[in-house]
């Protein structure tokens, strides 16, 4: 991509992969699950032509960034502490605009409650922040509506998943994941994973080329899938670690855009927490929600260039 700098940060105890573009206000894109910097492509152009200073990390276990052996250095307090000590380096003394997709707009959410003073707006996509339910662990909840072939579940027990990938190959289980754009829950079924054998074609849509795949599958054959997964395996160590947040608000302004064919989106009581006052109670300065039709899960790179309207001009009011 012409004119994006990268550079690795030492932060939190670990080299961190930063890719940035532009000048003026900083804009932090968190990337989500299985994704890389590159995500934020189109969204690195567009809002770094705008005057916007976009900066987008690989998250610890990505791609250029590092990715630490032990499960329990993957929850979210690393995660944050990763990105605030990336904001301390790369933006002393400010506050920044900050927009997250999937497990990034987890970690966007995250960052907001716990260090409010960091962040000016946030603009998230597919995961509207959910407050600690304290009667039932995530992955309890989960199996209790999904059964064990969820996603969320087959991922818990540690290199299980990991083997089945490997079998698979990464370039069809990046394709796989990167194509899902059902709003039915994914599941996993063990020894047929996505209903795909390693054989099975996968049709690419129209946002997404195969020399784009091909540059997330490069930087997944070095990485492997454990340290990503491994954000799935901190769920319940996540669950325990929040309880002090219980009942606490996100007081950040905010604004969050989801595709109607989102899987989130079609989670058990998730459109009736988001549409019905749920949300905006739990956010009280949540500006807007959008909902997109006809729009998978990865929003950014199959509508690039809505979703870069609709980030400019809801920071543009703050600048």
């Amino acid at each position: 991509m012409e004119g994006v700098e990268h550079r690795i940060v030492k932060v939190n105890g670990i080299n961190m992969h930063v890719a940035e573009k532009g000048q003026g206000p900083v804009i932090l894109f968190v990337h989500g699950f299985p994704e890389l910097w590159y995500s934020w492509r189109h969204q690195i152009s567009a809002l770094s032509s705008k005057g916007y200073r976009a900066v987008a990390p690989d998250l610890r276990g990505y791609g250029g960034t590092d990715a630490p052996d032990s499960v329990t250095c993957y929850t979210c307090f690393h995660i944050v502490g990763d990105l605030v000590e990336l904001l301390n380096t790369i933006a002393p003394d400010q506050q920044v605009f900050v927009v997250g997709h999937d497990w990034g707009a987890i970690i966007a959410w995250y960052l907001c409650l716990f260090r409010p003073d960091k962040v000016k707006a946030v603009f998230t996509l597919s995961v509207p922040f959910t407050p600690r339910n304290p009667q039932m662990k995530p992955t309890d909840r989960w199996r209790a509506i999904y059964g064990n072939d969820y996603y969320i579940c087959r991922f818990q027990e540690p290199g299980e998943i990991e083997a089945e990938f490997a079998e698979m190959g990464t370039e069809t289980v990046m394709k796989a994941l990167l194509t899902y754009r059902v709003p039915d829950p994914l599941m996993l079924p063990k020894g047929k994973p996505f209903g795909h054998s390693a054989n099975t074609p996968i049709t690419l849509p129209s946002w997404l080329s195969e020399e784009e795949v091909n540059y997330y599958v490069t930087k997944f054959n070095k990485s492997g899938f454990t340290g990503v997964i491994n954000y799935y395996r901190n769920f319940d160590r996540n669950w325990e670690l929040m309880a002090p947040w219980g009942g606490c608000e996100v007081k950040v302004a905010a604004k969050f855009v989801v595709g109607d064919v989102d899987l989130v989106y079609h989670m058990p009581g998730m459109k009736e927490y988001i549409h019905n006052g749920g949300f905006k109670k739990v956010v009280p300065m949540l500006e807007e929600v959008v909902v997109m039709e006809g729009v998978g899960h990865f929003i950014h790179m199959e509508k690039p260039d809505e979703i870069n309207n609709l980030i400019y001009d809801f920071f543009h009011q703050f600048d």
